[in-house]
């Protein structure tokens, strides 16, 4: 991340001695030093950029069962860069994702992270990915139609921006 933070300063100040816009995005799961997280937050937002946040579970039990560690580092970042969010309306400085992996990520864990999402914004656009099976999980199903429509109601009832991501995988 420090070397990333700064090949992406160089960027910018060498985009802007050029006069071109150059805009810097970060896809992270959250799980980093605060105080970087902090400074990617600052370049997206300087160059008009964008932080998505890939928010697997709201249970940090189920969180460690999907990635291995807990959730509770990258829910603080997510607060921390979620300060940045009100900087720039008109393109979002930073949205989330959630994966819907049947058996697994289920309603009530989207409403867990919609609520908390809605903490900071209910403004702040969020996406339901499909989830198709590979690699280690590839014994699961296709996320259904009928589980992604409940999750993004679910989700609706505390978030504005709601939209359901990779609809050709649903089952």
């Amino acid at each position: 991340m420090p070397h990333s933070l700064e090949v992406s300063r160089l960027a910018l100040k060498k985009a802007k001695d050029e006069k071109r816009i150059m805009r810097v995005c970060w896809e992270t799961n959250g799980y980093m030093n605060p105080k970087l997280a902090e400074r990617a937050a600052e370049h997206s937002l300087e160059s008009g950029g964008n932080i998505k946040f890939d928010l697997k579970a709201w249970d940090e039990g189920l969180n460690v069962v999907l990635c291995g560690v807990s959730n509770r580092p990258a829910l603080e970042n997510f607060v921390k860069i979620g300060k940045f969010y009100e900087k720039r309306g008109e393109v979002p400085v930073l949205s989330v994702c959630t994966l819907l992996v049947p058996g697994y990520v289920d309603v009530e864990e989207v409403e867990g992270i919609a609520r908390f999402i809605s903490g900071i914004s209910p403004e702040i656009p969020y996406t339901l990915l499909a989830f198709y099976p590979c690699y280690m999980m590839n014994d699961l199903p296709t996320t259904s139609k009928k589980q992604a429509l409940e999750c993004q109601r679910a989700a609706e009832k505390y978030l504005r921006n709601v939209r359901i991501g990779n609809l050709h995988l649903l089952s």
